[in-house]
């Protein structure tokens, strides 16, 4: 009798010691929170580029300045200089001129990527542009305020003008007291985006 317990107690040892590895190898491939392959670490990755294009996509708001794509988002004119931008991109550079220049924002001629020499990004410039037609800003106070460097040679700006690198709208409001910087900036990085945006897709260069 107390050898059939005996072997009886031995069996369920074995069985026990065979289904623990099984039960551990189900426990990492389907229960997925410990982060393993398939696991959390996959959903992480998503949300981690969603994260990447909400920012991005704020334009055109990662500067403090509400608005669209033109302050943080979009894809090539919220993380490049304007001068690189238009520099590799020449269709891009004509057809967005062209466009500013039928507006009345820029002279015939106007080299842009001069004009846009120096801010952090394209929707910035335009948006610039845009304020400047808007209020009756010099582009060029604009311009040293937003870059934190002095006024072009023969422009007249209030003392202490690019003195530090402003917000579009913290330069609004030094320039224009008068003007709600925020809805002007908003409006402004609102016709940035679609001057950007309609000059991208007929240059074949949208994202």
């Amino acid at each position: 009798m107390k050898r059939t317990i005996a072997i009886a107690a031995a069996l369920l040892v074995m069985l026990w010691l065979g289904a623990t590895p099984a039960l551990a190898q189900h426990g990492q491939s389907g229960g997925h929170p410990g982060g393993g392959p398939g696991g959390a670490g996959m959903p992480g990755a998503a949300g981690g580029m969603g994260g990447g294009a909400g920012a991005a996509g704020s334009a055109h708001g990662t500067m403090g300045n509400p608005g669209g794509r033109g302050y943080g988002g979009g894809n090539h004119s919220a993380s490049s200089s304007p001068t690189t931008v238009l520099s590799h991109n020449s269709k891009l550079n004509d057809k967005l001129s062209s466009k500013l220049q039928s507006q009345g924002l820029l002279p015939n001629g106007t080299d842009l990527k001069t004009t846009c020499g120096g801010f952090k990004n394209l929707g910035q410039c335009i948006a610039a542009i845009h304020v400047s037609h808007n209020r009756n800003i010099s582009f060029d106070c604009l311009k040293a305020d937003m870059t934190g460097t002095a006024p072009a040679a023969g422009t007249t700006c209030p003392a202490g003008t690019g003195s530090k690198k402003l917000s579009l709208g913290k330069s609004i409001q030094t320039l224009d007291p008068q003007a709600n910087a925020k809805t002007e900036a908003r409006t402004a990085g609102k016709q940035a985006d679609a001057d950007i945006q309609d000059s991208e897709a007929e240059s074949g260069s949208g994202t």
